[in-house]
């Protein structure tokens, strides 16, 4: 008989409101992935683990608050959970960056399986500090990150994320600099919430958030989708999982502005333009940078140069929109 692998549960770091708590994840067994791990033949090892994960469906779980409440909630068939609960105050239990610490736990202690971590599991809240002045909100895949989106049949994305550990991928010049200034704004202490979003499965989170930490970039909210939306047809006007994540975030938080930044590699200036329209005077400036495909740079260049609502720059580096930035007021 195969011995089964001991359970966990991976809260994805959420946000929320002073009365509004909001937290994701999901309880999979735990496949024992280090993502310090060197070698081709290992790194293999691990990208099978990420993407051939099982979930625990159906089980209940506790999110306990730093008071002690405790919120009860149900993962899904495919293992995932997500709690939406209107509490009071939640603003007095966070850390001084806005970070509200939660601790994750299978309901049932008598569950007839070994489970990590003596059964506590760290999830944080970001309830943004009322000394943010604005919001940024992020796209990680060659924006970030090169990734290779923009490559011919896509070999750059499948050669970078099946042969390189998160250690060794490399951020793009100048951007965790430009994030952190953001961060702080034109005060140096505003503590101004960023939120990653991609078109990445859910399987990468913990890889991203490792590349995000190691690579100094500040802490935030990481915002993926499941596999299975992945192949999903849409349907009618259905908008792209990642648009309707970034409206998410603007409803949660009506008063406060955002700049939104991407690349000119797939539907970013796109999305950025709608948002911007449903959004007026929410969306203080997109940044774009650049990537190496001539026909969608000409592409968006046309949509930018007839788009007049929101400040919209096409960068070739982060020190052109650090000065644009600086210009505007957004950092020191």
């Amino acid at each position: 008989m195969l011995k089964k692998d001991p359970l966990q549960i991976i809260a994805f770091q959420s946000y929320g409101t002073n009365s509004r708590f909001y937290l994701r994840g999901r309880a999979l067994e735990d496949e024992t992935i280090d993502l310090e791990q060197k070698g081709l033949f290992k790194l293999l090892i691990n990208t099978y683990k990420r993407f051939e994960s099982d979930e625990v469906k159906n089980v209940e779980l506790d999110l306990r608050l730093p008071d002690n409440t405790v919120v009860k909630v149900k993962t899904d068939a495919h293992g995932y959970f997500k709690s939406e609960e209107v509490l009071d105050n939640l603003d007095k239990l966070t850390n001084k960056e806005g970070w509200l610490q939660v601790v994750a736990s299978y309901s049932d202690v008598n569950i007839k399986r070994k489970i990590t971590n003596s059964n506590r599991f760290p999830a944080q809240v970001l309830i943004p500090s009322k000394t943010a002045s604005f919001g940024v909100i992020s796209d990680i895949d060659d924006t970030i990150m090169l990734t290779g989106v923009a490559s011919i049949l896509k070999w750059r994305v499948l050669v970078n994320t099946f042969f390189k550990g998160a250690f060794k991928r490399i951020p793009l010049e100048g951007a965790a600099e430009f994030y952190n200034m953001l961060h702080r704004g034109v005060t140096g202490e505003e503590a101004n919430p960023i939120f990653y979003v991609s078109h990445s499965p859910w399987n990468l989170y913990r890889y991203l958030k490792f590349f995000l930490k190691t690579n100094n970039f500040p802490k935030g909210p990481i915002l993926l989708r499941s596999m299975n939306t992945i192949f999903k047809k849409k349907k009618g006007n259905e908008k792209p999982q990642k648009q309707m994540e970034i409206i998410n975030i603007l409803n949660m938080y009506p008063k406060l502005s955002f700049i939104l930044i991407g690349d000119s590699g797939e539907h970013d200036a796109d999305i950025y333009i709608e948002i911007a329209e449903l959004f007026p005077n929410r969306i203080l400036a997109i940044y774009l940078r650049c990537v190496g495909h001539k026909q969608k740079m000409i592409r968006v260049k046309g949509l930018f140069d007839t788009y007049k609502t929101t400040p919209a720059l096409l960068v070739k580096s982060s020190k052109e929109a650090i000065n644009h930035a600086r210009l505007s007021g957004f950092i020191k």
